[in-house]
């Protein structure tokens, strides 16, 4: 959430199989990729909250996934 949000987050609609599986991919990649993980490091040391960062981090593996099959080239960091 921009700005000054206030009120709790709440990710719903859409294909909950889908949702649940992003979810899954992304604690993984928070984890296990340095470039999410300092992504999600930051949205939380700025005061978002710890699940709104894991949302933040399932939109930008959708936006990376999307990017690997327009461009048909592996995902490189740099």
């Amino acid at each position: 959430q921009s700005g000054t949000w206030r009120g709790k987050s709440f990710i719903g609609g859409g294909r909950s199989r889908v949702r649940a599986v992003l979810f899954m991919a992304a604690l993984v990649a928070i984890r296990h990729n340095p470039v999410l993980k300092a992504f999600r490091d930051r949205l939380v040391e700025v005061g978002k909250p710890k699940i709104v960062a894991v949302v933040a981090v399932m939109r930008k593996l959708l936006t990376i996934l999307n990017a690997i099959i327009r461009d048909q080239k592996p995902w490189q960091t740099a």
